[in-house]
């Protein structure tokens, strides 16, 4: 059974655990009074000056996280979309819908499965030195 508190925590340290990562902002809230539901945002920087910007508002149930809302938006230094995992509801073609990515444009989707912060880090790194 995980804690909002734990799994806010793990992202943390997720985050903190790689050095070569500029940290910009990272943003952590949890609904008062009864803390089952909260969000996690944070715009990290890559010392190619590329962007991460993750955002992801979940909840509690059952003593599981349920990730009512993400988006990890990865771009390079020049703004351009390498790829980004949303729930936003807006392609019911897909099979995983809500889940999708877009893959260098807003109009390249692929199904997906909503990814662990690690993942995505793991993701990056692929794109960064060409893994």
């Amino acid at each position: 059974m995980t804690t909002l508190h734990q799994y806010f925590a793990r992202l943390e340290d997720t985050i903190h655990s790689r050095r070569e990562i500029e940290i910009q902002q990272i943003v952590i809230r949890k609904d008062e009074p009864q803390e089952d539901q909260g969000s996690f945002h944070a715009r990290l920087n890559f010392y190619d000056q590329s962007m991460l910007e993750a955002t992801e508002t979940v909840a509690i149930e059952d003593g599981e996280i349920i990730k009512e809302q993400y988006s990890y938006h990865y771009q390079k230094s020049n703004n351009d979309l390498v790829f980004r995992y949303d729930n936003a509801p807006h392609h019911p073609e897909i099979e995983t819908f809500p889940h999708h990515k877009h893959v260098e444009s807003d109009d390249n989707v692929i199904a997906s499965q909503p990814p662990d912060m690690s993942e995505v880090l793991v993701e990056i790194d692929g794109v960064i030195y060409q893994v």
